[in-house]
């Protein structure tokens, strides 16, 4: 392999990438970052303001993209957008799905409307951009599906039950795809952040005590920022992840690697 060859490993120009959550958060950042590489940038989001204002800023960074509102919750509407952006472009390279909710509370407490409205937005929402990316790219025989599952795949704590199985149930979901859709050319893995600064923690960090627990728990002792996501993601999107299927990246500053930070008498 060249230097050339090397340098652009990362490089998705001429690409089209779906981003699902781009509207704030880590599918913001991963939308931004994908565009820097190159690709032609589809913002999608349930908040179609925000996917806008998304589109609209890699735009005004000399990138491309449009934008336009979706509930993965739908499955036709999920089926519907991602045909019908292949249909425009000739093609579908990258499809990235961010959204995810949580309901923390013990186990025996949640209600059934709030297990449904997790496992229908994390796992059942997850099953439809699997399912309609994977369409569209056994056809073109090419293709990056890329999801986020979560530390919470495996590793919990108290009130995370119904959020943890819908983040475990991503992987089995990731793994089951890429066995199926891997003889078609089509790549299917998950990213497995740790503590991000979005939207979705924010109620964490406003309380002091909690946040400096998640971040001294990382053995980088510090939380995560929106942008940190984007590396690990444009490298399963590009070719520098070719032979990469099947997997789940941790991105969480070791979290899942360190058992207890003790650090015995002499070390």
């Amino acid at each position: 392999m060249t230097t050339t060859d090397q340098g652009s490993l990362f490089d998705l120009g001429g690409r089209v990438a779906a981003v699902i959550g781009a509207a704030a958060g880590i599918g913001e950042a991963v939308a931004r970052g994908c565009a820097r590489q190159g690709a032609a940038v589809h913002c999608l989001d349930l908040d179609a303001v925000g996917a806008h204002t998304t589109a609209e800023r890699i735009v005004e960074a000399g990138g491309e993209a449009t934008a336009a509102a979706l509930d993965v919750r739908d499955g036709a509407a999920v089926d519907a957008a991602l045909a019908s952006l292949a249909d425009r472009r000739g093609r579908l390279d990258v499809v990235v799905a961010t959204p995810g909710v949580n309901v923390r509370k013990p186990l025996l407490d949640y209600a059934d409307d709030e297990f449904d409205r997790v496992v229908g937005l994390n796992l059942k929402g997850s099953f439809h951009v699997i399912r309609a990316a994977g369409r569209v790219m056994r056809t073109h025989r090419r293709g990056s599906i890329i999801l986020f599952s979560s530390i919470r795949a495996q590793v919990v704590e108290p009130g995370q039950s119904v959020y943890a199985a819908t983040k475990a149930g991503i992987v089995q979901l990731v793994r089951t795809a890429a066995a199926e859709l891997g003889p078609s050319g089509v790549r299917v893995n998950a990213v497995a952040p740790g503590v991000v600064e979005t939207p979705l923690t924010a109620p964490i960090r406003n309380d002091a005590a909690w946040h400096a627990a998640y971040a001294d728990k990382s053995v980088l002792g510090r939380w995560a920022s929106a942008e940190e996501m984007v590396g690990p993601t444009v490298f399963l999107a590009s070719d520098a992840s070719s032979y990469v299927t099947g997997s789940l990246l941790f991105v969480d500053g070791g979290w899942t690697a360190a058992d207890g930070r003790f650090a015995p008498p002499g070390m």
